[in-house]
């Protein structure tokens, strides 16, 4: 699941991106859990991938992917 929300942050970069449309992209629309399922991954994605700049919070709506493409090519190289 971490890394279909990465593939979608990256995908809509630079755009602010609701807990709700996560789940749609990432989950699909039958998904049981509540959005709070989102907050739980992007921190653990933060954390693995040292991201903490580049997945910015957008208060009371959802996440935005900033950053450079470098910056996150290289922290995915770093995980494996």
């Amino acid at each position: 699941m971490e890394y279909d929300l990465l593939e979608a942050l990256v995908r809509n970069r630079g755009s602010a991106m609701s807990c709700c449309r996560l789940l749609e992209l990432v989950c699909g629309y039958n998904f049981a859990g509540g959005s709070r399922t989102i907050d739980v991954h992007i921190s653990r994605l933060r954390a693995k991938l040292d991201l903490k700049k580049e997945i910015e919070t957008v208060f009371k709506y959802g996440y935005r992917l900033a950053g450079h493409r470098v910056q996150l090519q290289k922290a995915a190289e770093d995980s494996h």
